[in-house]
Order: structure tokens, then C-alpha cells, then sequence
């Protein structure tokens, strides 16, 4: 029997002429209609398309890059359909996740508003091994339509009082601010690993979890 153990779907550290190669999973998460699958296929495929069909469950794409010199990464991006919020399914979808984009249309108050529920949803089911929230970035989607109805002042507001880091003003048709904000959850995940070590992976909570957060400023 062979003993040596699975490879997980997260957290991989592989040796390859000194070099060493992470598989990370990013959720990408939010209501139906606010631009997840675009987002996606713009980043891993640099490509868009407003004909997207709506996700049914959950869709996943890679994309592979060099970090630095000695750090080789492949982001495992999974879409998680809108209509599968605060469902028993999400805990399965965000199982091994190291990261996760909240998406809303900012075009759109009632994307921007169910992010709350969405936010709890994530933090109750799923944590880094001490406990800690998994790094989180607010992406305020669809920036190329004109007048916004989600002031940026509020968005800025709802980050502070839920302890996240950073927010985006996005565009998956015009490539607005994507690679920053994927850049901005690696560059955390990867301060987790080196303040850690490498670990076995998040872990799912068994039950929900209240506990105080402090706040940070977020930046757009």
C-alpha cells in the first residue's frame, strides 16, 4: 500500500530545480448577473464576452505564472454560481480555498447588499488552520457603465467595518484592476505561508464561529 499521502487541492509546494510551485484556490463569489464567470475568463484567458452562460453549481479555471525568480503559482479560480448562496453546497465548493473575491455589480444596490450575507457565509464555513479569516479583496464590478448607483464611500465603509483588506473597482470588459486585485490576494496568501510555514490546507468550520474583528482601511 502506498503510503505517501493525496495531494490535496490547495496549498501544494512541489521542488522543480530549486523552484518552488504553489497551487492556491480562489473563490469567486456573489450574486447571479454580477460578472463572476467574465472576471474569471478575462484573468486565466484574457478574453471577454458579454454571452456568457449563467453557472450552474460551480466552474474552476487555472491560471499558471512566475511570482519572482524562485516561485512558480497556479490559481485554481472557482466560479461559484449566484444562486447557490448560503446553501449546504457552499461548504463543499469553498472546501480547500486559501482566498476569495467578493463580487457585486456596482451598478446594481442589491448585488452590493446581499455581499454581507455572502461575507458571513464564507467566514462561517470556512478558516485558516489558527482560526484566522481567509484573505478577502472586494471587487465593485462593471465599472464601465456609467453612473454607479454604490457610492464608493459606502463601499469603503462596509470594508472597514467587515475587517477586509482591500477593494477594487473592476472591469472584466475594459481589464480594469483584475490582475491587481488577484495580485493582491497572492501576495497574502503567500505572507500566510512564509509567517506559517507551508501548511495542510484551510480547514472548514464544524460549527459557526462569532468572534470580533478588528477593522483595517481599505484602499481602492
Amino acid at each position: 500500500m502506498n503510503g505517501r499521502k493525496p495531494r490535496r487541492d490547495s496549498d501544494v509546494v512541489l521542488s522543480k530545480f530549486g523552484q518552488k510551485e504553489f497551487l492556491f484556490k480562489f473563490l469567486v463569489i456573489g450574486d447571479i448577473g454580477v460578472g463572476k464567470t467574465a472576471l474569471v475568463r478575462r484573468y486565466t484567458e484574457g478574453k471577454f464576452t458579454s454571452n456568457y452562460k449563467i453557472t450552474i453549481g460551480a466552474d474552476f479555471a487555472i491560471k499558471t505564472f512566475d511570482w519572482d525568480p524562485h516561485t512558480r503559482i497556479s490559481l485554481q479560480l472557482w466560479d461559484v454560481a449566484g444562486h447557490e448562496r448560503f446553501g449546504y453546497m457552499t461548504r463543499g465548493y469553498y472546501k480547500y480555498a486559501v482566498a476569495a473575491a467578493l463580487v457585486f455589480d456596482i451598478s446594481r444596490v442589491s448585488t452590493f447588499q446581499s455581499i454581507k450575507k455572502w461575507l458571513f457565509d464564507l467566514r462561517e464555513k470556512v478558516t485558516l488552520p489558527d482560526g484566522a479569516n481567509i484573505p478577502v479583496v472586494l471587487l465593485a464590478n462593471k465599472c464601465d457603465i456609467p453612473c454607479p448607483v454604490v457610492p464608493t464611500e459606502q463601499i469603503a465603509k462596509f470594508c472597514k467595518e467587515n475587517n477586509i483588506g482591500a477593494w477594487f473597482v473592476t472591469s472584466a470588459k475594459e481589464n480594469t484592476n483584475i490582475d491587481v486585485a488577484m495580485r493582491y490576494l497572492v501576495e497574502n496568501v503567500l505572507k500566510t505561508k512564509i509567517d506559517g510555514g507551508v501548511r495542510d490546507s484551510i480547514r472548514l468550520r464544524d460549527k459557526p464561529t462569532i468572534r470580533e474583528e478588528t477593522t483595517t482601511c481599505c484602499r481602492s
